[in-house]
């Protein structure tokens, strides 16, 4: 377990658990999820702890992603439960 903080923590909703639950999975950085599929975190990190964690971390992981991948961003996606209903990236 690291105790360093990281620039995950830039991110709105991240602190030192979720941050935690994301470098083990393999996110070390924001850059590192640059492309990445918010579902399949989610289904990473539920394989790496053995259960599924509460889908508000799915919410998360949606604008952990959207963070990283957008240099302007809407407020209002960085708020966790905007990505409730909603997918990233969005469906075309």
């Amino acid at each position: 377990m690291r105790s360093m903080k990281t620039d995950l923590r830039n991110i709105p909703g991240v602190g030192k658990s979720i941050e935690q639950d994301l470098i083990d999975i393999g996110i070390n950085c924001v850059n590192d999820l640059k492309g990445r599929d918010p579902e399949d975190l989610y289904l990473r990190d539920a394989a790496v702890k053995g259960i599924k964690s509460d889908p508000c971390l799915l919410y998360v992981f949606r604008l952990a992603v959207y963070y990283a991948e957008n240099e302007e961003r809407d407020m209002e996606k960085l708020k966790w439960w905007y990505w409730k209903d909603k997918k990233y990236p969005p469906e075309k």
